[in-house]
């Protein structure tokens, strides 16, 4: 599952971040700011227009991410 498709405050797991080009930037930003595999993560609020900017919640730290970067995040529900 992509992390933008992530319902808000279900509780998962970052499996990676995914590289759309051959040296992605954005991905690369991702993993510096703590998007990494094994990481906690979840969806605290979504934007009034089409869900956009997404609230993510890393840890204690949260972030407003673009679904489209949101979408580069792979992760699995927690159990």
């Amino acid at each position: 599952m992509r992390l933008c498709d992530l319902p808000p405050f279900t509780p998962a797991v970052i499996e990676l971040v995914e590289d759309v080009l051959a040296s992605d930037p954005i991905a690369q930003r991702l993993r510096e700011l703590g998007f990494v595999q094994g990481e906690e993560v979840s969806v605290v609020a979504r934007g009034p227009i089409s869900a956009d900017p997404l609230m993510i919640q890393v840890g204690f730290t949260r972030f407003a991410l673009r679904r489209a970067e949101a979408q580069r995040v792979h992760v699995q529900t927690a159990s």
